[in-house]
């Protein structure tokens, strides 16, 4: 159902033409073969949300120097709470790498980066905040896609609506997937049944691992810039400074 991006309606750069957007994606929803229950948890009850507008222009941080970025977030706190992580962790780390392949330092420096290892994961309603990026001309074909795959995940049963909080541009779960990312590699880690980012620590570096696998990880290869695996963690986030620093995070942690 979170198939290719339709623009349901026309996008505005205010709150003004927000409700009527937001009448005309229930329509579009419809039609895309969501139920009248995900559209009433979702869409029926949604806000515009000048906040994430505002955290969408100002992503000042990835214009650093990267001893600036790992000064900014913390490098130094993330290695040594990671090291005691590595240790806390062990089992579900190390049949994670024996899984994907993917080692321990790694896991860890995307998990400590993205959410201080699970401790603020974000509390935004990741549906308003989808919808408004949806609706906002920026980048609106890109968050209407990532507005219908979360209400995917809930019409699943993947996630509630409730549950369904984290960071300004939707990002949910311990590691910070992206809706439509949730859908392609989330992992039911521990055999419950459900693919639970937020609740479940486990399927969430489960998941991250995967994501990795997906993105061309190899058992063994190394992960610094010019290597092998370094392929895989630039698919993790754009920016140039965010994918050294995971690099030379994980590298501290592993040694």
């Amino acid at each position: 159902m979170a198939g290719g991006p339709a623009l349901a309606a026309k996008c505005g750069n205010t709150a003004a033409g927000f409700p009527r957007w937001v009448e005309e994606t229930k329509k579009e929803a419809a039609r895309k073969g969501f139920n009248q229950r995900t559209i009433n948890a979702t869409l029926g009850n949604v806000s515009y949300k000048t906040k994430t507008i505002r955290l969408d222009r100002n992503q000042r941080s990835f214009k650093l120097s990267l001893n600036q970025f790992m000064q900014k977030r913390g490098a130094n706190a993330i290695v040594s709470r990671g090291k005691q992580m590595k240790k806390r962790h062990a089992k579900l780390l190390n049949s994670l790498e024996r899984r994907y392949g993917v080692p321990p330092g790694v896991i860890l420096a995307i998990w400590g980066m993205e959410t201080g290892f699970g401790g603020y994961m974000g509390k935004e309603d990741t549906i308003s905040a989808l919808a408004t990026l949806a609706y906002d001309c920026r980048r609106s074909a890109f968050f209407t896609n990532e507005l219908y795959a979360a209400m995917t995940i809930i019409q699943q049963g993947q996630l509630t609506r409730k549950q369904m909080r984290g960071a300004g541009h939707g990002e949910l779960g311990h590691t910070q997937f992206l809706p439509s990312s949730y859908l392609k590699f989330a992992v039911d880690g521990d055999g419950n049944g459900r693919r639970d980012l937020v609740g479940s620590r486990t399927d969430a570096l489960a998941s991250t691992a995967n994501y990795l696998r997906a993105y061309g990880w190899k058992r063994g290869r190394g992960y610094q810039p010019g290597e092998t695996n370094f392929r895989a963690i630039q698919a993790w986030n754009a920016a140039k400074v965010y994918q050294q620093a995971i690099a030379i995070i994980a590298l501290r942690i592993d040694s």
